[in-house]
């Protein structure tokens, strides 16, 4: 069995997609991949940002509840999402943008800290280059700039020891530090960081994230649900997504872990050079597209809005 290939996507929770469209694919420069619903609740939308081929490691993905509360990390939930950059001079072009969109960022040596606008705590640092960078294009961000796929995610623990036989002797993570490992398979790897959680209860709600998933093979992905079973994690059965299959546990801290596998891919239903501008419903929920499409509200094509407003 494969090692795990580092996070897949990373799911969080909005309450308003214009903005969200606005900052990832505008200011962030994300490719909005997927413009599908939540599969467990088709009346919002689930939306789907990576690169420009829509790749695993790179995909940041958002359900819409609309005018939701804001949420609050607490134990067990993550708190800080860290994408890749490739040098210095990525980190001062970031400054800028964000600072541009109004967006306060608190750079230190490697990082560059801020939030989006709805409070999710995000980060930028220069990491790993053995790692194929996964960029998008965008008429405002050089490539060389750009971001280029997740580096890993921190979460909030109060007994971080509690998760280590599950991350390490099942999940096959490897420890490089106190509380950190790192989850490392044949072309990608990434961290997952455990902080000490504030004594405030965390609360689920727009700017907090959902679950991580992390990249497995179809082949192998039935053996990972029952390795997972065998220790106890009580995963869920087989959930087929159309655009890949997952499995959902929590891990001993709380955090909601999906192992999703790398396939069939975004452009199952699309072709790739049409991603994400329609609404694209997996089969067995097209029957419900009229009232999806008169319910949930119209969102722009960002990349016709990028182009716009370099005049390209």
């Amino acid at each position: 069995m494969k090692k795990l290939d580092g996070i897949h996507h990373i799911s969080s929770i909005t309450a308003d997609a214009l903005g969200n469209v606005a900052f990832y694919a505008g200011v962030m420069g994300l490719r909005l991949v997927k413009k599908t619903v939540n599969q467990d609740d088709p009346t919002v939308y689930h939306l789907f940002y990576a690169d420009e081929n829509a790749s695993a490691g790179a995909d940041m993905t958002f359900f819409e509840y609309p005018g939701v509360a804001r949420g609050r990390a607490g134990a067990g939930m993550i708190h800080r999402i860290t994408f890749r950059v490739g040098s210095a001079e990525a980190l001062d072009f970031w400054q800028r943008r964000l600072a541009s969109a109004g967006v306060e960022a608190q750079r230190s040596g490697t990082r560059l800290l801020f939030a989006d606008p709805e409070g999710l705590g995000l980060e930028l640092m220069i990491d790993d280059p053995s790692d194929a960078p996964l960029v998008a294009e965008h008429p405002a961000i050089p490539s060389e700039l750009a971001l280029q796929g997740f580096a890993g995610v921190r979460a909030y623990t109060r007994i971080p020891d509690n998760s280590r036989n599950l991350l390490e002797d099942v999940l096959g993570f490897e420890a490089s530090g106190p509380d950190r490992y790192q989850s490392r398979g044949e072309k990608r790897g990434s961290f997952y960081i455990y902080d000490t959680a504030p004594e405030t209860r965390g609360v689920s709600g727009a700017g907090t994230v959902h679950h991580v998933a992390w990249s497995s093979t179809i082949e192998d992905h039935a053996a990972w649900r029952e390795k997972v079973a065998a220790a106890g994690a009580r995963p869920t059965p087989i959930i087929d997504r159309y655009y890949f299959r997952s499995i959902y546990f929590r891990e001993p801290s709380g955090v909601l872990f999906e192992i999703a596998t790398l396939g069939p891919g975004f452009a199952t239903d699309e072709p790739l050079e049409h991603l994400g501008e329609r609404i694209s419903l997996p089969p067995n929920f097209e029957h419900l597209r009229e009232q999806v499409e008169r319910t949930l509200t119209p969102l722009p094509n960002p990349r016709a809005a990028a182009r716009a407003s370099t005049g390209s």
